[in-house]
């Protein structure tokens, strides 16, 4: 997408990247797929890709939407794709083994604690997933008030805005 056609003409295409393409941009991008339409063009992938954690998928199954059929895709597979307007790293490992994804217009880094890391009972790690994909929820939600975009850069000002205290 060129920056000077209206993003409403076509889906703004968003790549979520973490580093294990296992819970937190597998959620996001779930999440985006379902809240923001044919508006976007949603993927994500990992810098290491593993498998999609059980609990990512249970975890978003209780919001309604399905992760059992998505894969851990490594961002290899998006280097010879059309360019993709905007990425968002979701985890500090990912912005740090790939500050600047080439096939990207844009990129911001949305920071999420690892919920994969957590210890405790079946029930406390759970509970960390729930977490991580509220927090993703809110984020997202903000995201897309501003949306339908008019170009890539309000898409992309809008992803900065997010990460504003008390988004």
């Amino acid at each position: 997408m060129s920056e000077d056609h209206s993003a409403s003409s076509y889906p703004l295409r968003v790549l979520f990247l973490c580093t294990h393409n296992s819970s937190r941009s597998q959620m996001a991008e779930g999440l985006l797929r379902a809240r923001g339409g044919a508006s976007f063009e949603v993927m994500s992938a990992g810098t290491e890709p593993g498998i999609v954690h059980p609990l990512a998928i249970k975890a978003m199954q209780e919001s309604g939407i399905d992760l059992s059929e998505h894969r851990s895709k490594s961002l290899e597979e998006f280097r010879a794709q059309p360019p993709v307007d905007l990425v968002i790293t979701v985890c500090d490992e990912a912005a740090e083994a790939c500050p600047y994804f080439p096939n990207a217009k844009r990129q911001v880094h949305w920071g999420f604690a690892d919920p994969s890391r957590v210890q405790g009972s079946d029930e406390e790690r759970l509970a960390a997933f729930r977490r991580t994909r509220d927090l993703i929820t809110t984020r997202l939600n903000f995201f897309l008030t501003h949306a339908p975009f008019s170009s890539l850069d309000e898409a992309y000002a809008a992803a900065i805005a997010t990460m504003e205290p008390g988004v």
